[in-house]
């Protein structure tokens, strides 16, 4: 499996992606991404160059947003001021479930960030999924706290407001890496 970065024109796949996780959480009984993202601040992020695909031959197996961003009003600025990417979307194809690609791809970005002398990969987790939450501390992640106070991205009320981070540091994630060699 390899990992590129995505293309304006995987757009249409990143948000079928978005649902079906939706649609499986729903039937897990979660109401994590039960609102529909805004195609167009998709598009932005993938025209950053932030968003990542990892495919399997023909299949995109699973997919992540890693940015130097953090979303406003999450973490201190003493936080802030230290090096530190965040990983958003992370989300796996059900077709490739169960080969622990979410975790390899946690390894990739954190190893990825450590290349690029970052400290922290840090990441916001739906409040109320507390199997995400404990699959994120299976991974190695520490909470920090609970953000509640906010608003969402896509409108409404926050809810992905549950922070952890985890150092960075040199990873053998096993894709081969195609995405744009680190400045």
């Amino acid at each position: 499996m390899k990992i590129t970065l995505a293309l304006p024109e995987d757009l249409p796949k990143l948000l079928a992606f978005r649902q079906e996780a939706a649609s499986w959480l729903s039937e897990l009984g979660s109401d994590q991404w039960s609102r529909p993202y805004p195609a167009d601040r998709l598009l932005a992020t993938i025209e950053a160059g932030t968003v990542f695909m990892v495919r399997d031959r023909e299949a995109t197996a699973a997919t992540l947003t890693l940015t130097s961003d953090a979303e406003e009003g999450l973490w201190t600025e003493q936080e802030l001021s230290e090096p530190s990417w965040f990983i958003n979307k992370l989300t796996v194809a059900r077709t490739h479930a169960g080969q622990n690609l979410g975790g390899r791809l946690l390894d990739w970005a954190g190893d990825r960030a450590f290349r690029a002398s970052v400290k922290w990969l840090r990441l916001d987790a739906w409040t109320t999924n507390e199997a995400l939450q404990r699959y994120y501390l299976t991974q190695g992640f520490a909470h920090v706290r609970t953000v509640r106070e906010g608003v969402a991205v896509n409108g409404g009320p926050r809810v992905s407001g549950w922070l952890a981070q985890r150092a960075t540091q040199p990873a053998d994630h096993g894709f081969v890496d195609e995405t744009p060699a680190l400045a």
